[in-house]
């Protein structure tokens, strides 16, 4: 398969997880023993995508330092005190490329694209920081190249907001804590997009969601892959619990 970039929106606030967000930036907070970055580029590279770029604004330079210490976080070495030279004895990194680019603090998702346009010179994937799902990203990228459109977003079912009651009478029969309903689409993120998409982008100040997928849409070049699986993205701290409670499991749906 050709060589597919990943960019990874991960310079928003994440507002509404102010209790984890005042000190990190969103994708930063663990899932876990983990961010939840190190979660979503695991998702892809499960099918073989490791090259990655990572948009950075709120608080960047906290990724920028994990990953500067990940090396030496994820091996076991030996330092000589006397001269400073280390011995790695024996590492467990992933084979990935991480291009770390500082696209802002303010800039909206659409606009933190343009920073990144001389990296994005043929077909490339977007996603969000903070959605984890189990996502076929081959299969994705198959359909992609299939339709011919300028960009394709991957359509999931909502996350469900409350427990489901099933009712008898005024007997409840079935109580169901889901993670996501059966019913509508949303975006999902684990998008794909010609590189051409970026004429779409005004500034800093374009919306990715309102500016890019909508003029897409109306356009006619803009294609849904429908994912039937598990979603989930990571905006409260119930949603963070959810996930965190699937990850201590064993069973973690984006993993296994």
């Amino acid at each position: 398969m050709p060589h597919v970039k990943v960019v990874i929106l991960a310079g928003g606030q994440g507002s509404r997880l102010a209790e984890e967000t005042e000190i990190r930036p969103k994708p930063m907070v663990e899932i876990g023993d983990r961010p939840i970055l190190w979660h979503v580029m695991s998702i892809y590279s499960r099918h073989g995508f490791d090259d990655f770029v990572v948009a950075c604004g709120y608080k960047g330079e906290m990724i920028k330092q994990y990953f500067s210490d990940f090396f030496h976080h994820h091996s076991d070495w030996m330092i000589d005190l006397g001269s400073g030279e280390r011995t790695v004895i024996r590492q467990s990194t992933p084979d990935w490329r991480v291009h770390l680019i500082d696209t802002g603090a303010e800039a909206m998702t659409g606009g933190r694209l343009l920073p990144l346009a001389n990296l994005l010179d043929e077909t490339f994937m977007v996603t969000y920081g903070d959605g984890l799902g189990d996502v076929d990203i081959r299969a994705l990228v198959d359909f992609h190249r299939a339709h011919g459109k300028l960009g394709t977003v991957t359509a999931v079912h909502p996350p469900a907001r409350f427990g489901a009651l099933e009712l008898d009478g005024d007997r409840v029969s079935v109580f169901s804590e889901k993670p996501q309903t059966s019913v509508g689409w949303i975006n999902g993120g684990f998008l794909v997009f010609e590189p051409s998409v970026l004429g779409f982008i005004r500034g800093s100040e374009s919306s990715l969601e309102r500016d890019v997928l909508e003029a897409l849409a109306a356009a006619g070049e803009l294609m849904a892959f429908r994912h039937e699986g598990f979603f989930q993205p990571m905006d409260t701290l119930r949603e963070k619990r959810v996930l965190e409670d699937l990850w201590h499991s064993g069973h973690a749906p984006w993993i296994a």
